[in-house]
């Protein structure tokens, strides 16, 4: 990505935080040319950390694209750090109301005009014990049919331990060791122009989450759980849910 093309806000935003990164940890990036150099792209990835998406931010921007993360309606409306966050292109989603609907339309829009959106299938910071994904919603999969636009799989390792969702710990030590890696087009040919059923969608969620699982197990140098993780109902929040 030139960075001329990025324009001040962006160009201001990667100049914050690339930086610290650069000192905080040590990153190994993997596959990175899996992620088409241009066009619609989802991303999809596993979720260990509150702070894993600067290092999958990071991983993209180094790919040469420009990552657009989704993040809670209400943030926009903060003063300063809402006009921010339009600045650098970020998308604001509603939860849990009728306005979920014009979020979803703001997601295609932007993978229409040839976006990279992230997204984290679970929906929030896993909480399998052992920090394998767990089981997905069905976003990135509705995405995907409404758009056509591949779903490029990823798997991030190391943030947890900067900061650890278990224990609400934050780290300062530099030069923690973070890897990313993606992998091909999860294939949803299977799928291609289905009627986005529930059935249809969660298979598709499946495949989705069943290729970041492996990528991680690649990673860890392990292997993921046979079954994904789902968290018993009383361990999810209304917003959570939504």
């Amino acid at each position: 990505m030139a960075h001329r093309r990025l324009g001040f806000w962006r160009r201001f935003a990667a100049s914050l935080v690339i930086p610290v990164l650069k000192v905080w940890t040590r990153r190994t990036w993997l596959n990175s040319d899996n992620i088409p150099r241009s066009g619609g792209v989802i991303i999809a990835s596993n979720h260990v950390s509150h702070f894993d998406p600067v290092v999958v931010g990071y991983y993209i921007f180094s790919a040469g694209r420009w990552p657009r993360f989704l993040g809670k309606a209400s943030l926009w409306k903060v003063p300063l750090l809402g006009g921010f966050l339009r600045k650098v292109q970020q998308i604001p989603v509603e939860r849990g109301s009728v306005e979920a609907v014009k979020s979803l339309d703001v997601l295609v829009e932007a993978l229409r005009q040839g976006g990279v959106v992230v997204i984290y299938p679970e929906g929030t910071t896993t909480r399998e014990p052992d920090l394998w994904p767990m089981r997905g919603k069905t976003g990135a999969a509705r995405l995907a049919l409404l758009t056509g636009a591949p779903v490029v799989p990823v798997a991030n390792w190391g943030a947890e331990q900067i900061f650890d969702p278990r224990t609400s710990k934050l780290r300062f030590r530099p030069r923690v060791p973070v890897t990313v890696t993606s992998g091909k087009p999860v294939d949803l040919s299977k799928w291609q122009g289905s009627t986005p059923t529930r059935a249809v969608l969660e298979e598709m969620t499946e495949a989705i989450m069943r290729d970041i699982s492996g990528l991680l197990g690649q990673v860890r140098g392990a292997t993921p759980p046979s079954t994904l993780y789902d968290r018993p109902r009383k361990q999810i929040t209304k917003a959570e849910d939504a």
